[in-house]
């Protein structure tokens, strides 16, 4: 029992981990990668892919939100369309953000972000079906927070005001990077839900697991809203 206990309490505080990095992460872009995108001319293909991949695997709102996600999916195939799903809406408004200079305010995109998660980690209790009577379609829901999620990373690139030169190939470029670290930081994800989800802990917890998502996500809202405000 007590090792049980330990496990589900591990992974928990994973989730906790993650939800307190953000004030280590959020609207941030390493001093190596800002020297980078300031000088930056031409097309530079693999360095846009590493920092798009870079920013995914740190990218602790997109990663919270993917959990709850998959947290109650287990067939592959189900795995493969919402997560396609959020691919292709991020995909969306990150090329179009960038490509076509929409500007939208950063705080508030991630504060959305924030609520994403919020909103995943209360779907995955069946709050909607609770409070709403109905269960509003998860497939739109992931596609439309994906479209969030890609002007999310859109605000990121747009801080550094890039030159033309190249601009598409490396946008591009960076988006295949943050599918490459998605895939690697999902994967990761996947492996130690499988090897949890063996045990009896997993379902036994599992609403204290979303529980803490709720908190996460609220923990990124409130964060970015305060920015909001003071800036």
């Amino acid at each position: 029992m007590s090792q049980t206990i330990g496990k589900a309490t591990s992974w928990i505080v994973l989730l906790l981990a993650l939800c307190a990095s953000f004030s280590l992460w959020a609207h941030g872009v390493d001093d190596d990668t800002k020297q980078f995108l300031t000088v930056n001319q031409g097309v530079n293909i693999l360095p846009y892919m590493y920092i798009g991949a870079k920013h995914m695997v740190t990218g602790y709102d997109h990663l919270l939100f993917l959990v709850g996600v998959i947290f109650f999916l287990f067939r592959a195939k189900d795995v493969l369309i919402y997560v396609s799903l959020f691919t292709l809406g991020h995909s969306i408004t990150l090329l179009y953000g960038v490509l076509a200079d929409v500007h939208v305010n950063a705080y508030l995109v991630d504060a959305i972000i924030g609520l994403s998660v919020v909103y995943k980690g209360f779907d995955n209790l069946g709050g909607f079906k609770r409070l709403l009577g109905f269960q509003p379609n998860t497939k739109w829901a992931v596609m439309i927070f994906g479209l969030f999620h890609g002007f999310g990373l859109a605000t990121k690139i747009q801080e550094f005001n890039l030159p033309s030169d190249g601009l598409v190939s490396n946008i591009l470029a960076f988006n295949v990077g943050v599918e490459i670290g998605q895939f690697l930081a999902l994967g990761a994800v996947l492996i130690a839900m499988c090897f949890w989800r063996l045990h009896p802990s997993y379902l036994k917890f599992a609403k204290v697991s979303n529980v803490l998502l709720m908190s996460g996500g609220m923990m990124l809202f409130g964060y970015q809203l305060t920015g909001y405000l003071v800036n």
